[in-house]
């Protein structure tokens, strides 16, 4: 192929890509090899890629083994924090990790699901310190930046993957969710940003299912949401959630229009307060889903008028979450983890998780089920969507969310106002979808929508209606190949 083309490539979503393969007008190896040229010459100014396994993507793409599946020799990115591959590093933005050069010894499901769907790994993409914060500036490996405005973030924790699929490196990259890990970044560089109901996609076989975390992709187009999730949310023996099925296959939804939806909006926040912007974006969109034929009523869950306990059980869940992955890490090391082997935040974090009681963590766990329960009752008398922002603020500049010597827990304690939104559907589990829909002075702004547990097949087909009218993957990020 020319010079010409093999620069185009980065418009085409992963679907696109396929179908090119499929045809005969593209090889695997000239896909790969594209993903290659643009990644060099793209991330040492976004520092979004920090692994890669290009001569292995050659191979694969070269070999007759590799898998006939939907996405065969469409390269894609993988986050550098849950998603292992045998013999690839794994170091979750740890610098002790980084040292000792650790690599997995095994493949996680959603690793095999992607091999299946013929998805080939060019790399492992840059993640905050064990995923902990919503900005993406590990000390072990330095910030991404964000490929709007290089001065500001990306979001966390997936915001490697969000910078290389917003500057056009790959069209979709793995990431992942406990507190809005997905709709963050996505908000902040302009892509589409689905968490999936709890169950939908298996964690297994080092994490469950019956937590506050999931993965999927960020991406930049509803037909790539909606086609990797069905690739990859199949099942595996043993998984401890397993989501209920409504509306498959996923893809069948994009074409289709839903029936009349009747949807709230919810534009404020008791804690954290809404910058003008978010919040417009979010009115906005209600106005876009209100001109589509939907009933838009300013309403909302009651349950999310009281946050104060639920914010107290998510930070007990979150530190005791913090003290088992450094456990978890201790066992990797081959030893005992100390202060010195992980940033300031993290080991704070783990210390007030040691505080914590088993009655503590007993009582948090109950607060979230009769959240949970509360928020589902909403849905059940006769809500199917509810739209918010999807960050209280915009992107913030670099530096702002890091820890200080003076205060460590910095990055959580300002993390806070960008998952207000997001993490209280990480308890709930419902899915819920951050859309491109707003912006803040030249930089983008997302929009959340939420379903009931189980129904991404609604997000789904309204995210496509929403897609028709806006075309957002039309306009790409100034920094892009």
């Amino acid at each position: 192929m020319d010079d010409e083309t093999t620069d185009d490539l980065a418009r085409f979503d992963a679907v696109g890509l396929a179908d090119l393969i499929r045809h005969g007008d593209l090889s695997p190896v000239e896909a790969v090899q594209a993903t290659i040229n643009r990644i060099e010459a793209l991330d040492g100014e976004l520092n979004a890629v920090i692994h890669r396994q290009f001569d292995k993507a050659l191979d694969l793409a070269a070999s007759p083994d590799l898998p006939d599946g939907p996405f065969r020799g469409v390269p894609m990115l993988i986050k550098d924090l849950w998603s292992e591959e045998a013999g690839q590093p794994h170091h979750c933005g740890v610098q002790a990790l980084k040292d000792a050069k650790l690599t997995s010894t095994i493949d996680s499901n959603l690793v095999k699901r992607y091999r299946e769907a013929g998805f080939i790994n060019v790399g492992r993409t840059n993640t905050p310190e064990l995923g902990l914060v919503a900005t993406t500036e590990p000390l072990a490996y330095g910030p991404s930046r964000n490929p709007w405005n290089t001065d500001y973030g990306t979001g966390g924790s997936s915001g490697g993957s969000a910078a290389a699929v917003a500057s056009g490196m790959v069209p979709a990259a793995n990431a992942s969710d406990g507190g809005g890990s997905i709709r963050i970044p996505a908000a902040m560089c302009g892509l589409v940003g689905l968490k999936p109901s709890r169950g939908r996609i298996s964690m297994g076989p080092v994490k469950e299912e019956w937590g506050v975390s999931v993965q999927h992709v960020v991406c930049h187009t509803m037909r790539d949401c909606a086609g990797i999730l069905d690739a990859t949310a199949i099942p595996f023996l043993g998984d401890g959630v397993v989501a209920p099925d409504h509306g498959r296959p996923y893809s069948d939804r994009l074409a289709g229009e839903p029936a009349r939806l009747r949807i709230g909006l919810l534009v404020d926040h008791p804690m954290t307060g809404v910058h003008p912007d978010c919040a417009d974006a979010a009115r906005r969109t209600a106005t876009l889903l209100e001109g589509l034929g939907h009933e838009i009523v300013d309403a909302h869950p009651p349950a999310l008028n009281q946050l104060e306990d639920l914010s107290w059980a998510f930070n007990v869940n979150w530190g005791v979450g913090a003290v088992l992955s450094l456990e978890h890490l201790g066992g990797q090391l081959g030893r005992t983890v100390t202060e010195d082997d992980v940033e300031p935040g993290t080991w704070l974090l783990a210390q007030m998780g040691v505080g914590h009681s088993a009655s503590d963590y007993a009582k948090a766990q109950g607060l979230m089920a009769t959240f949970r329960r509360n928020m589902a009752s909403w849905w059940e008398d006769g809500f199917d969507l509810l739209v918010t922002p999807t960050t209280a603020q915009p992107p913030p500049l670099l530096g702002e969310l890091t820890p200080t010597d003076d205060d460590p827990l910095r990055a959580s304690k300002r993390s806070m106002p960008f998952a207000a939104f997001t993490s209280p559907f990480n308890t709930t589990g419902q899915p819920a979808i951050s859309l491109p829909l707003g912006s803040s002075e030249g930089l983008p702004a997302g929009v959340q929508i939420v379903a009931a547990y189980g129904r991404e097949d609604i997000l789904i087909a309204v995210g496509s209606q929403l897609e028709a009218e806006v075309r957002w993957s039309d306009t790409r990020a100034p920094i892009h190949a």
